[in-house]
């Protein structure tokens, strides 16, 4: 069976194609006064306990250059054009390195040979679907966004080079196959520009959609059984949700009873061992 491709992008002069029509895209769009918007933002490392694998991922193409063109529908209407690539790698690059002991970029021939025998998995991300809303009134900045994305684990074996620096995969030897769903609205009506309010929305979605990430890999069945298989965490970490006042309640309770136990005991031994704790969000 032929393996399908990682990425819809074909190499060669059909790829020389679409670059062109990319840029002459952007010369129309810059011709008729279109928004565009190249989603930045901050984004924040998860604070959790990492999952003790090494995984290897893989961006598609198409991931990378992620965009989406909405033309107007109307005189009134502007045309639009986002630009999530760029944001989708910083953040999900942020999110795996956070959730994982080890990641691994794998995009061309080379990296895929030097890390065969390291890489317990290969997780390839897609963004199947974006859409948007536009406020019912100009004068209201509120953007929201929905984004659908589909994730493919696979086995190192599954992913193979045929020496014209194109990665494909063997979806007989997928571990697990889902979708996860993400949503974003702008926190406030009272931005500067439309491009601003998107990029907020945007960056909001993006967010969700790790939030969602972090909290359902480990429950998703099939990454569930294969982990067990591979005798690691199969749980989520529970994170840490006690405040800093909790936080400082509990060692002062803590310092009170050591003392307590000190005055008591008649042995002589006075070491002492300090309790760390570490707070996770």
């Amino acid at each position: 069976m032929v393996a399908p491709s990682l990425d819809s992008m074909i190499s060669g002069p059909n790829r020389l194609i679409r670059i062109g029509f990319a840029l002459l895209l952007g010369l129309v769009l810059a011709a008729c006064g279109a928004k565009q918007v190249v989603v930045q933002g901050n984004f924040p490392p998860p604070l959790m306990e990492k999952t003790p694998l090494t995984l290897g991922v893989v961006y598609t193409e198409s991931f990378k250059t992620h965009e989406i063109y909405d033309e107007a529908a109307g005189r009134e209407e502007t045309d639009w054009l986002v630009k999530t690539g760029s944001a989708q790698v910083e953040f999900w690059d942020t999110l795996f390195t956070g959730m994982f002991t080890e990641v691994v970029h794998i995009d061309s021939h080379d990296a895929l040979h030097a890390v065969e025998d390291e890489v317990d998995a290969v997780i390839i991300p897609y963004v199947e679907d974006l859409q948007y809303t536009i406020p019912l009134h100009t004068n209201v900045k509120v953007y929201e966004i929905w984004m659908k994305y589909r994730f493919r684990l696979v086995t190192m074996d599954a992913i193979h080079d045929h020496g014209n620096g194109e990665l494909t995969y063997n979806p007989n030897q997928s571990l697990a196959d889902w979708t996860l769903s993400a949503y974003g609205k702008t926190p406030t009506a009272f931005l500067q520009s439309d491009e601003e309010a998107v990029n907020l929305a945007a960056v909001v979605a993006l967010r969700d959609a790790g939030a969602n990430f972090a909290t359902s890999f480990h429950r998703v069945p099939a990454v569930a059984e294969w982990l067990d298989t591979r005798n690691t965490i199969t749980e989520l970490p529970a994170p840490v949700t006690a405040s800093v006042e909790e936080s400082s309640t509990s060692e002062e309770s803590s310092t009170s009873e050591g003392s307590s136990t000190s005055e008591e005991s008649s042995t002589v031994d006075e070491s002492t061992a300090d309790d760390e704790g570490t707070t996770s969000t």
